[in-house]
């Protein structure tokens, strides 16, 4: 065996790392240092390898260990010709399946390193394999017993958490499943969860800036202001947005077992009801409410609801922030609005811009009259149309049930038979794709009428009053919550900057149509200079 230049490396692995309290390892390490001594070898003691809590049936010490890197290591030639691996035995190596843990043993092997397993004090190289063929053979059967011992386990081990969820979700079973991580802003005492006070307080200041339409680094900086240890959390600015997914916050555990998803209701303690976790999933649909990193952010656009009267593509600002003063505002004039239309330089029969800041006041004086709100909130119609949306799609998926079990029926009477039709087959697997989408249609508008609802209570003008002078100053606090609120009220606003019926650059007045989320419409009419305002029911001449 030539081994003259090579140095003798150490690999240990454990799938729990509780099995490191044992004296394996200490055994192992003795075991290298007197093979190498024995040899004239020299143990690189400098380069530990240790995979601890990693499997080696699902790979992970391949993908994310110790291992990986050095078989990475073996394939840049970074590994010495005439190195030797010890390891307690084979399985260590790989509990894959066995054509998969063979090629690894022979990626070694071909690259002129020995395995020696200390258990059994084996050596596996070209020349050994060479000589001795059934050696081969020998790996090849121990590869095999692992991946089944751990396949069988695998099985046993799903089976046992399947069995877990089923009973939790039938209410027969209130104990711990262990499988995946648990939320940081929870601890386990005594067998059950906890809410922990400090981070909890972390958490529901995170959302509630998210709610009011604060942007992830915004939020993120005032967590920081306020002395907020984010650290524990792991709340960067991006997890936020992973963080209001998180089903944990209505008290549920998310598992999923061999493509099988369990949702364990009520698993930990609740931040929020059913109600408010489903609005914030809402919130987080709407892409387009995130602001975008101007100075002053505006609290029309970049919302997705603010319209060109003309040509119909979104409003867009632009400040003109060369000409911002030393108080870091800038004057009504240097705050523009305009269509995507004309800002592509074509498209727009009107085109042109005009100053947003008269249109901020006339819409931020209109919601802060109580009555003005009130109206906007009254729904168009008995129902509305997300009402009737939401009994048609439930109608729709009863009849898909009816549908598919009249299918399921029939091929039942053909089993019994012998025969199954192909085309009932089809069948059934195109009803069944049909339901699935019908339920995720309903379910989505069920949850976005449940969103209504939940803000349907008596409109509060005070939130916009108290917000008008923080607007009009230009503070970015106050714009963000703003825009949050002309989310929450308007489904769209469209702007004739020269008046319905255009007339020219010297229009006097701003038409602007405001749809409610209910379907009211109302129209302002705003004078361009004075700001002054005038409301109506009716499309102004």
């Amino acid at each position: 065996m030539q081994t003259s230049q090579g140095l003798v490396y150490s690999y240990l692995r454990f799938s729990d790392p509780r099995q490191a309290a044992g004296n394996s390892a200490d055994r192992q390490a003795e075991y290298a240092k007197s093979w190498a001594a024995a040899r004239g070898l020299t143990l690189d003691e400098s380069l530990s390898l240790r995979d601890e809590g990693l499997s080696a049936f699902h790979q992970r010490h391949i993908k994310q260990g110790a291992l990986g890197v050095f078989l990475q290591a073996v394939d840049e030639g970074r590994i010495p010709a005439g190195s030797v691996l010890v390891v307690e035995g084979l399985d260590r190596l790989s509990r894959a399946e066995p054509i998969q843990a063979q090629a690894q043993l022979a990626q070694i092997i071909n690259a002129g390193i020995t395995v020696v397993t200390a258990s059994d004090g084996r050596e596996y190289n070209r020349e050994r394999l060479k000589a001795q063929p059934m050696d081969l053979v020998y790996s090849l059967l121990v590869m095999i017993r692992a991946h089944e011992e751990s396949d069988t386990k695998s099985k046993r081990v799903k089976a046992s958490i399947k069995r877990l969820c089923d009973g939790w979700i039938a209410g027969h079973y209130r104990g711990l499943i262990r499988n995946g991580s648990d939320p940081r802003w929870v601890r386990l005492v005594d067998g059950h969860w906890e809410l922990i006070p400090e981070r909890v307080e972390v958490v529901r200041f995170a959302i509630d800036k998210y709610r009011e339409g604060h942007g992830a680094d915004r939020a993120h900086a005032m967590m920081q202001e306020r002395g907020f240890d984010t650290s524990y959390l792991g709340i960067s600015p991006q997890q936020i947005y992973r963080l209001i997914k998180l089903v944990a916050l209505k008290g549920a555990k998310q598992i999923s077992v061999d493509g099988e998803d369990f949702l364990l209701k009520d698993y930990y303690p609740r931040l929020l009801t059913d109600v408010e976790f489903d609005e914030l999933q809402l919130l987080r649909g709407q892409r387009s409410r995130r602001r975008g990193k101007g100075a002053i952010p505006g609290v029309m656009t970049g919302i997705g609801i603010t319209y060109c009267g003309y040509c119909g593509t979104p409003m867009t600002a632009q400040n003109v922030m060369h000409k911002v003063r030393s108080d870091g505002t800038l004057m009504d004039g240097h705050r523009r609005i305009m269509c995507m239309s004309y800002m592509n330089k074509g498209g727009c029969d009107v085109g042109g811009s005009c100053s947003v800041a008269p249109v901020e006041r006339a819409v931020m004086s209109f919601c802060s009259d109580q009555m003005n709100l009130l109206r906007l909130q009254q729904p168009v119609g008995p129902s509305g149309d997300l009402q009737q949306g939401v009994m048609i799609s439930r109608k729709h998926v009863v009849d898909l049930e009816a549908q598919l079990g009249r299918i399921t029926e029939a091929l039942a009477l053909g089993e019994g038979d012998g025969v199954l039709p192909i085309t009932f087959l089809r069948k059934a697997r195109d009803l069944e794709e049909q339901l699935t989408a019908a339920k995720a249609k309903l379910h989505q508008e069920e949850r976005e009428l449940a969103g209504i609802a939940s803000r349907q209570r008596p409109a509060d003008a005070r939130a916009w009053l108290d917000l008008a002078a923080g607007v009009e100053a230009q503070e970015v606090e106050a714009r963000d919550k703003v825009r949050q609120l002309m989310i929450d009220t308007f489904d769209r606003i469209v702007i004739y900057m020269r008046g319905v019926v255009p007339e020219g650059r010297k229009a006097w007045y701003i038409d602007v149509l405001l749809i409610s989320k209910a379907g009211q419409r109302r129209w302002l009419r705003v004078e361009r200079k004075s700001g002054k305002w005038a409301a109506g029911v009716d499309r102004p001449d």
